[in-house]
């Protein structure tokens, strides 16, 4: 049977053959990207995972095809669509969004490469045997987020009174979640703090959260690393100036929405860096080469309107080593 009739026979079928399937048949490489949030949310952190692609000479549509599938912060549904992925044969899964989407894909594959971007340590996580060795299939970059607990305490009681009693959000769902519960607290009392932690797994219990800060007596507040979180920012900025809260998030994107102030490495170049790593697998590099990527540089946010709004004036302490004030 030669070709014309083969698809005069199948009619729309041929047609609406899979764009994964006509990639593999070109040569193309297809990458799957499994994103933790939205494409909506993520849309400028994308187009910076591009821009590492593009600078290891990949373009999509060009010499490569991204197959895209979206968590929308329900890390359940990750599983499944990381076998969706694997399913379409691709090169390489990057991970991307928080440690979830790596876990979900380290447990479904151990053969095609994965590379992560997550705020946790990913030997605890067993994604990695060790940063400069990450053995397997999987490497990534690792931004240190939920490490810089403590520095972001330290930050924020030097905006309230000493005798503040300090809330500590995270999602219990965060594969991080118990370390952090643990580690958080423990850097507290060693700076004679007093905080205590609060958890929410979804957008209704973070409401209840925020509308028991008063009750709890909670002066200030430090938003643990999350993709829900990061997905909501909106609404936590929200929730906390109207409930008059001061607080510590994990970077620009929370200050950048309206929040107070912010401590953590640039997700931008995070996302950039991810997508050189996945262009250099995609050239032949293998994941267990290639050492875990972690950020040289941290940048401190704070937003000027919101501290008016609070009626807090930000010391000179802080200001001496901000990296940008946002008016």
């Amino acid at each position: 049977m030669n070709r014309r009739h083969f698809i005069k026979l199948m009619g729309p079928a041929a047609i609406a053959w899979p764009n994964a399937a006509l990639a593999q048949r070109s040569g193309t490489p297809i990458i799957g990207f499994l994103g933790s949030r939205s494409q909506r949310a993520d849309a400028q952190l994308v187009t910076a995972f591009l821009g590492g692609l593009k600078e290891a000479g990949f373009v999509d549509g060009q010499n490569v095809t991204i197959e895209y599938r979206w968590g929308e912060s329900k890390d359940e549904r990750l599983p499944g669509l990381a076998r969706e992925l694997i399913e379409k044969q691709v090169a390489v899964i990057a991970a991307m969004g928080s440690a979830a989407p790596a876990v979900a894909a380290k447990a479904e594959t151990s053969t095609i490469p994965i590379v992560f971007i997550t705020g946790g340590d990913p030997i605890k996580l067993g994604l990695v045997k060790s940063f400069n060795q990450p053995g397997g299939n999987v490497t990534g970059v690792s931004f240190l987020s939920h490490s810089l607990g403590p520095k972001r305490l330290s930050i924020i009681r030097e905006l309230v009174p000493k005798d503040t009693l300090i809330g500590f959000l995270l999602n219990p769902n965060n594969p991080n979640a118990e370390s952090d519960g643990k580690e958080f607290p423990a850097a507290a009392r060693a700076l004679g703090q007093e905080v205590v932690v609060l958890t929410a797994r979804n957008e209704p219990e973070l409401e209840q959260v925020f509308a028991s800060l008063a009750e709890r007596k909670v002066g200030a507040l430090v938003v643990n690393s999350d993709s829900l979180f990061l997905g909501r920012r909106t609404q936590i900025v929200e929730m906390a100036a109207k409930h008059r809260v001061p607080a510590m998030y994990d970077g620009r994107d929370f200050v950048a929405a309206g929040g107070l102030i912010g401590y953590g490495a640039s997700r931008s170049d995070i996302f950039r860096q991810a997508g050189l790593r996945v262009g250099l697998i995609v050239k032949g590099a293998k994941p267990a080469d290639l050492p875990v990527v972690q950020p040289t540089k941290f940048e401190l946010i704070v937003n000027q309107k919101a501290a008016k709004a609070l009626g807090i004036t930000i010391p000179s302490t802080v200001l001496g080593y901000t990296d940008e004030v946002i008016d």
